[in-house]
């Protein structure tokens, strides 16, 4: 018997404020999130829509310290950035806040605190991999070395990219910091752990008996992990950026990120709702729905569920709708080689073209499967699907009506067989929508909907009024009528997948829409920046009060839901076509990415490098005055192509040193850059110039030269050795 509930709280995986959101995100979390709460709104249902920035972690440290800035400093650009882009898109959660909130981080260490007097955790001491340069203790993403199964270079401490191995850190051989390059060392340190062994019988209960309707690869993965064994898992780590452990003694410790995270739900919904959020996590009437990718899928179904069991006053998740990934033009997208197709990227390139992406992004959904997206494809569903057969369909539908009756709605007066067949098509469809829609399959909800323009195409086609038009006004009356119902149908079933679209059409047919509760407003006692006002709330949310005929969801398929009479507005183009030249252009962009990186890896493996010279004596190495500079001034030196003439700062005296290395480097990019020079070598004229010193520079193996410099900035003069 299924579970009758009062209301749905539905929550996005929180992306990572350390990059911009981009397409494979979308397809696999926050479209078809979108969507489902779009739909559950027009059915009237309470529901709350919950997301924001997840913003601590090793990650977005070193990011900080690589742009000489402040963590903080990223998570504000990038949770901008984000919120923003989703806003763009049409993806308008009821409040999308931060991790790095004040009010997340009390919640989350109440959280911490409370199953921590309650003995929920266990205490270990472990040697973990320290870097003594950095003062860090090391995620096993930023330990490098070579693998123990393919000899590869540069594996990660968790897994070597060249042949797909999981690994340890301590499997790799010669590990190494991925932060300074040095030597690690052990060093013993104390976290706590939740220990998921004890909930490994519970969790095989609630999930592999209790809950077989999950999609496959979500239950096939939970059962994967149980089967397997669990082990007791890291709460804490050793790091300065995050949520403090809220334990005497633990200073420099912070919430593992992966424990803080998920508690961002709580913590945003409470931001929201200070006065009845309880009933949207602590009521069995709520039904709660996590939307989240593949790679977190573990975290949701196993590790969050634990914590919520350990509290033991917390809903459990009632389905976990993971999607697969998707692939760009067949590559996997990587953030860090720049394959992807950003989405501020895509709404600054494509404007007032949203709904295209959202279609094709819904279209290609990696639902159980990975799935692939080409501009191709997404120029082709564009042209032929929303253009010749949505837009086309509507277009021709309202532009018949302004001709032949002043834009207003027909009578039906002279009805045949085909025009009530043809309406009769509609409630299966809509029933097929609903069953996809609240089974999480979305890609097939979007067929049925478009099957109603296709439905609509065809009627028009088949009954041709701008011929009957010429002998019989009545009938054409009567095939404008059907034709404009049918429209009215689609802008209540496009408006969960295409809502600028449906929003269009709308105004066409000069109506409006009605939905269910929105709480974008907050309650009184509400602090969080992210709240919506009631007016920015009633812009962005579809179920606006309107002066005039409004549709439900309850109209879709029904005969007349535009009576006789009711005015229209002039057609507009729900859609344009999209040229070659359009997609060339961003095919060519990607081409170009691939063609650098091939390259690169190209000229890696035809690299030899330099045999290393002679031996010297420490006394020889002694003798050489190596200090840090930083260059005043730059100039090229004339009737030549590879000189500069540096003034520079060695904090002893300004000295002039001319450097062959004019074809990399431009007289304005040495401007203040700190560098090593060799200081006490003799001076010698070159040009004319005499030059006193040599800048030490590295070449690599495919040939260019880069700078020895500093890991942060000291002062003029430093000696090294």
């Amino acid at each position: 018997m299924t579970k009758k509930f009062n209301r749905t709280l539905v929550t996005c995986a929180l992306p990572y404020a350390n990059g911009p959101v981009h397409i494979g995100h979308l397809a696999g979390v926050y479209v078809p999130a979108d969507i489902y709460v779009r739909y559950l709104r027009m059915r009237g249902e309470d529901v709350l829509y919950v997301c924001g920035s997840d913003e601590h972690g090793v990650p977005i440290t070193i990011k900080a310290q690589k742009e000489g800035c402040t963590p903080q400093d990223i998570v504000d650009r990038y949770h901008k950035i984000i919120k923003d882009s989703f806003t763009g898109l049409g993806i308008n959660f009821d409040i999308y806040s931060r991790t790095s909130s004040k009010t997340h981080h009390k919640n989350a260490a109440d959280y911490f605190r409370k199953l921590y007097d309650e003995g929920k955790f266990i205490e270990k001491v472990s040697e973990q991999y320290y870097d003594e340069e950095t003062k860090t203790f090391l995620a096993d993403r930023y330990i490098t070395g070579t693998c123990p199964r393919c000899g590869a270079d540069g594996a990660y401490g968790d897994q070597c990219e060249k042949c797909g191995a999981t690994l340890s850190p301590d499997e790799l051989i010669n590990p190494k910091s991925a932060l300074s390059g040095g030597e690690l060392v052990k060093k013993e340190t104390k976290h706590w752990y939740l220990p998921l062994d004890q909930y490994e019988k519970w969790l095989s209960e609630w999930i592999l008996d209790g809950h077989k309707e999950w999609r496959s690869n979500v239950y096939g993965q939970c059962k994967s992990w149980i089967d397997g064994g669990l082990q007791p898992r890291a709460v804490s780590r050793d790091l300065n950026w995050g949520v403090p452990v809220p334990v005497e003694g633990s200073d420099g410790k912070v919430l593992y990120v992966w424990f803080d995270a998920p508690i961002g739900y709580i913590s945003n919904t409470q931001e929201l709702l200070p006065q009845s959020w309880e009933k949207w996590w602590k009521s069995e009437d709520t039904k709660l729905v996590h939307f989240i990718g593949k790679d977190n899928i573990v975290f949701h179904c196993i590790v969050f569920p634990s914590m919520l069991k350990a509290d033991g006053s917390y809903i459990l998740p009632d389905n976990v709708p993971a999607n697969e990934f998707l692939n760009l033009e067949g590559d996997k997208i990587s953030t860090s080689r720049g394959w992807a197709v950003w989405l501020h990227e895509y709404l600054e390139q494509f404007p007032g073209q949203e709904d295209v992406l959202r279609y094709v992004l819904t279209a290609n959904a990696p639902e159980t499967k990975d799935n692939d997206f080409s501009w191709k494809d997404f120029q082709a569903r564009n042209n032929s699907e929303l253009v010749a057969i949505l837009g086309n369909f509507v277009n021709r539908a309202v532009v018949l009506t302004h001709k032949y009756f002043e834009g207003k709605v027909p009578a039906d007066l002279k009805p045949e067989a085909v025009d009530a067949e043809t309406l009769a098509q509609i409630k299966p469809l809509r029933e097929a929508m609903e069953k996809y829609l609240e089974g999480y399959k979305f890609r097939e909800a979007l067929k049925e909907a478009m099957n109603i323009a296709r439905l609509g195409n065809k009627y028009l086609t088949d009954t041709e009024p701008w011929k009957v038009a010429k002998t019989d006004m009545d009938r054409t009356a009567s095939i404008l009528n059907v034709s404009l119902q049918i429209c009215a149908s689609l802008a209540i079933a496009f408006e969960p997948f295409l809502p600028f679209s449906a929003e269009k059409l709308r105004s066409i047919l000069n109506v409006g829409i009605v939905a269910g509760a929105d709480h974008r407003a907050g309650e009184e006692g509400a602090v969080s920046e992210n709240i919506y006002t009631a007016a920015e709330g009633a812009a962005l949310h579809t179920g606006v009060a309107y002066e005039g005929l409004s549709l439900s969801w309850e109209d879709l398929g029904n005969a007349s839901p535009l009576p006789a009479g009711h005015q229209l507005n002039q057609a507009t183009l729900l859609f344009g076509k999209i040229e070659d030249e359009v997609v060339d252009a961003q095919i060519a962009r990607l081409e170009a990415i691939r063609a650098e990186r091939e390259a690169a890896a190209k000229a890696a493996e035809a690299a030899v490098v330099t045999p290393q010279k002679e031996e010297c004596t420490f006394d020889d190495f002694g003798k050489m005055d190596i200090r840090t500079a930083t260059v005043l001034e730059a100039e090229r030196v004339p009737k030549t192509d590879k000189l500069l003439k540096l003034t520079i700062d060695t904090g002893i005296d300004k000295r002039v040193i001319v450097s062959g290395i004019a074809e990399q480097y431009s007289p304005e990019e040495m401007v203040g850059k700190q560098i090593c020079i060799l200081a006490n070598l003799a001076p010698r004229k070159i040009r004319g110039i005499e030059s006193k010193g040599m800048i030490l520079m590295a070449r690599q193996n495919d040939g260019k030269m880069r700078f020895i410099t500093p890991q942060e900035t000291l002062c003029n003069g430093a000696e090294i050795g």
